[in-house]
């Protein structure tokens, strides 16, 4: 009886004890998610999708603040996450060549080393991961360099996409007066 009535009491206890939990707070950087074809969730409910897309790409989206982007809270010639929190993710579902190189279906993720005249993107096999503070250049896949543009628009949220054109795709990446694109290629195969 003693058995069951201590049961009781933590059991009692445990309840209250998660009862008194709170939900996390949103996160000031929310993420948000890009897929190649565009709008493919949407396509796909209608049927008008195939069974995948060619690439997903997931990655946090600070927001400017008033701050001074590029050679600011972003430092020049310093890796950088391409994005917050975790490090950006990018999902190929069908093989696509960057910088001549075939990079195979998988889960990767990106990082970048910005200056003022050009980003080197990177794609690496090092997968769950906050941030850049475990970054390994042994997992790279594959570097590319791309040359980035000022802009008359300021955006205020960091915001990356496919822009898509046939079996080529650009990933836009955009925030305060800047833009850079990564050229993306589908690798077709011989039936």
């Amino acid at each position: 009886m003693k058995k069951i009535g201590f049961f009781l009491a933590f059991a009692c206890i445990s309840l209250i004890a998660v009862g008194q939990q709170k939900p996390t707070e949103l996160d000031k950087s929310p993420m948000d998610m890009s897929y190649w074809p565009d709008n493919y969730p949407l396509l796909k409910m209608s049927g008008k999708a195939k069974d995948q897309p060619i690439a997903r790409i997931i990655y946090g989206r600070p927001v400017k603040n008033g701050r001074t982007i590029f050679g600011g809270i972003i430092k020049y010639n310093e890796l950088w996450r391409l994005g917050a929190n975790e490090a950006t993710e990018l999902e190929i579902f069908s093989p696509v060549k960057i910088a001549n190189k075939i990079i195979p279906k998988g889960r990767y993720t990106l990082f970048c080393v910005p200056s003022e005249n050009r980003w080197t993107i990177i794609v690496s096999k090092d997968n769950f991961c906050w941030g850049s503070f475990t970054y390994d250049t042994r997992k790279d896949v594959v570097r590319a360099d791309v040359k980035p543009e000022t802009t008359d628009e300021i955006v205020e949220t960091f915001t990356i996409y496919f822009n898509e054109n046939g079996g080529k795709a650009n990933l836009v990446m955009l925030w305060d007066n800047q833009r850079a694109e990564l050229p993306m290629t589908l690798v077709t195969t011989k039936k």
